[in-house]
């Protein structure tokens, strides 16, 4: 809003066609070609672009070397799967994804620019001279989880994928030393995959679902109610 409008105007509509980020597609198609799967764009805000697992580093390079993305912002990954633990006390949530005897359940979603595995890359690169971002996505073996390393193009990329095989499981090959970052050396499983099991969960109700204390000023006015009620 510019400091002469009015709050009372409306926002101006995005653009129906956004030829910057246009431009941006036509050179990942031109340069990567049947590597690059799926895109979308968000005129006027964003970019999503899906390339296969086999064109990944290729992606890194052609991002930084000919769009000029030179800072990179994150590596990381999804495990699009709906938890199969739920999230206690037969949620609502809960039975939209799972399903009911009287509810279907829903169709799992992989965001922009679309998916076919259970697990995603994400990353985000961004151009600090044309002021744009790419996230990038790409689809992952679901049996074995693995990928090319970043980190040759991109040498930030390091303890992203160190936390992302801790936490996902994924291999990234080329990495100069996937060793842990959070948790012991003989820790067993990954705990952001959603089939890890939040065994804190299951011995007890999650906190703050069940005997809520109340605030200083709530409790006051909590026993003013009730002698109010008592004198009535």
């Amino acid at each position: 809003m510019s400091p002469l409008s009015s709050p009372d105007e409306p926002a101006p509509a995005p653009p129906a066609v956004d030829e910057q980020r246009e431009a941006v597609v036509a050179t990942l198609a031109a340069q990567l070609g049947d590597e690059l799967v799926e895109s979308h764009i968000r005129p006027g805000d964003d970019l999503w672009v899906r390339v296969r697992r086999d064109g990944w580093r290729h992606a890194a390079l052609v991002a930084r070397d000919e769009l000029g993305c030179t800072f990179f912002d994150f590596v990381s990954a999804i495990d699009w799967l709906p938890s199969p633990f739920g999230r206690d006390l037969d949620s609502q949530e809960d039975l939209e994804v799972h399903g009911a005897d009287d509810k279907p359940a829903v169709e799992q979603t992989t965001g922009y620019a679309g998916g076919d595995s259970r697990f995603q890359m994400l990353a985000r690169v961004w151009s600090p001279t044309d002021h744009y971002g790419i996230t990038l996505k790409a689809d992952l073996d679901d049996e074995d989880p693995r990928i090319e390393s970043w980190v040759p193009v991109y040498s930030g990329a390091d303890w992203h994928e160190r936390e992302t095989w801790e936490m996902y499981g994924i291999t990234f090959d080329g990495h100069p030393g996937l060793r842990h970052l959070y948790l012991p050396a003989d820790f067993e499983g990954h705990p952001l995959r959603k089939d890890f099991p939040l065994l804190a969960r299951m011995v007890k109700p999650w906190p703050g679902l069940v005997d809520v204390e109340l605030m200083p000023d709530e409790d006051d006015q909590a026993d003013a109610e009730a002698e109010t009620e008592g004198a009535s």
